[in-house]
């Protein structure tokens, strides 16, 4: 009877697994909410669990904005925070526990400081520290953080921009504050001139921390050492064969069996419009890929695979790629981009091959501010945008892709003006409402009309219009487009109530 339960169950995991892979390569985007934001923009987000709860963390110019997060993707507003001198943005941010006290610790970019606040059991922040740039620590214009673990204490790890370049590392003390420990300054060997991605990994007793260096086109490993001083292992600079570097943006890392990998993006230098911020202007464009690298024995990096972009991807300008999850030895990864403004899912495997699996156009750039997050086994990327008129932060779910071929998207809208609202002003609303399909091309087809119904049960909604998407990517295109946001800050004042109502039909 035993023999008979235990080939039943070798059964079920074997399927359980097949049924794994299948659904990996079917694997889509669903947007679950979005929220508004207090600060400017968004160029980070970061995300944290504690007590049980789990908390999302915004940080924009001037503020970071925070918000619980359900099972179900549903942010719910908190609290926000100014930031010191009210500068920003707040980059790099990361939660961590260190000695049974869960901090936030933030990269002021504009303020030059680093800050750490201290998570309270609602989520809302304290802050508890502030370390300033000196001659010496290279703090100046950070954007970039990493906190390593080692055996008795934790370490901060600092990527410095433009003018002050390098890579810094501070002690973590209980109470939040950061003591110095080392700062390497960038030179021409190492890439640390713009550390905009940093990764960890922990191979066999040893500490490794791998760099991406934007202005330098290229990435640099350092082993970690106890007391939180760092050497310099390998350095591998762009080139046109086997790697994309130029603009070396973000820097992730997983094992998959007894292969580990640093998978390494970058946002060409090619789409930088500023004159003299790019210090190398004489880079060539050979196009945009995703670089897979392996670790060697030694910690150092070797170039592994190269994930190109085409047509059927979203791969221009990457600056920020998530790791979603990783399962019966493959990873599923997402890549957000600024300049195709979309997340790309992929699927990396044993063998350290990257294969794209499916994306959704977000309808805005994301420049550094996406986040994996899991509730319950549901997996949920949290994205915001740099652009200053959208001002929110969204949500999307990773699930099995719904089969939608040969249908079209409705998307329905009631309104009721407010009884004060002229004649004039409807009128003007309606045409604004109707002139959407002339500004937004991704919208199939808008019709409109006035409730004629007598049956008493219309909530006061008065008029209804009616837009039709071809996908799921129009809808996104066209909710987070400026002349959609215009639409909805104009006629906003007159509207009493709204209804919405998305459908698919043939």
């Amino acid at each position: 009877m035993n023999c008979i339960k235990k080939v039943v169950l070798a059964i079920v995991l074997v399927f359980s697994q097949v049924g794994l892979a299948q659904v990996s390569e079917e694997l889509m985007l669903y947007r679950k909410d979005f929220k508004s934001i207090s600060g400017n923009n968004t160029v980070s987000v970061t995300s944290y669990e504690k007590g049980g709860a789990h908390y999302v963390f915004a940080g924009g110019v001037g503020n970071i904005d925070v918000y619980s997060l359900s099972k179900e993707g549903i942010l719910t507003p908190i609290s926000n925070h100014e930031l010191y001198r009210k500068e920003g943005p707040a980059r790099g941010m990361v939660a961590d526990n260190i000695n049974g006290t869960d901090f936030l610790f933030v990269a002021n970019k504009h303020g030059n400081v680093i800050e750490t606040f201290e998570i309270l059991n609602n989520g809302s922040l304290k802050r508890v520290a502030l370390v300033e740039d000196t001659e010496e620590t290279y703090l100046g214009t950070a954007i970039t953080l990493e906190v390593i673990h080692m055996n008795k204490s934790s370490y901060l790890f600092i990527g410095g921009l433009e003018e002050t370049p390098g890579l810094s590392s501070f002690k973590i003390q209980n109470d939040g504050k950061l003591t110095h420990v080392q700062s390497m300054k960038d030179d021409d060997t190492i890439h640390t001139d713009g550390v905009i991605g940093m990764f960890t990994h922990k191979i066999k007793g040893k500490t490794f921390l791998y760099t991406s260096g934007f202005q330098d086109n290229g990435v640099s490993s350092f082993r970690v050492y106890e007391d939180g001083r760092f050497k310099n292992i390998n350095n591998i600079s762009d080139n046109t064969t086997d790697r994309f570097l130029t603009g070396a943006y973000p820097v992730t890392g997983v094992t998959l069996g007894n292969n580990n990998y640093v998978i390494v993006g970058h946002r060409h230098h090619k789409y930088y419009k500023r004159g003299g911020f790019i210090k190398r202007p004489d880079f060539v464009y050979h196009g945009d890929g995703v670089s897979v690298f392996k670790v060697n024995k030694k910690g150092g990096l070797e170039p592994h695979f190269v994930l190109k972009d085409d047509d059927t991807t979203k791969l221009q300008g990457q600056t920020r790629i998530e790791v979603v999850s990783i399962d019966n030895n493959e990873a599923i990864l997402a890549v957000g981009t600024r300049d195709d403004a979309s997340i790309q899912l992929c699927k990396l495997n044993e063998e350290g091959i990257l294969s794209p699996i499916n994306y959704l156009e977000t309808g805005f750039s994301i420049y550094y501010g996406l986040r994996s997050h899991t509730i319950e086994g549901s997996h949920f990327l949290i994205a915001g945008s740099f652009r200053f008129d959208l001002k929110k932060i969204a949500t999307y779910k990773v699930s099995p892709k719904i089969n939608r071929e040969g249908k079209v998207l409705r998307h329905m809208v009631g309104l009721k003006y407010k009884e004060e609202a002229t004649d004039e002003q409807v009128a003007e609303a309606v045409k604004a409402f109707v002139d959407l399909g002339k500004d937004i091309p991704e919208i199939a087809d808008i019709e409109w009309g006035i409730n004629d119904s007598a049956e008493g049960n219309s909530k006061g909604l008065t008029h209804c219009f009616t837009l039709t998407f071809n996908d799921e990517h129009a809808r996104e295109i066209y909710l987070f487009h400026k002349a959609h946001l215009d639409l909805v800050s104009q006629i906003g004042p007159i509207i009493a109530d709204v209804l919405v109502l998305d459908y698919w039909t043939d």
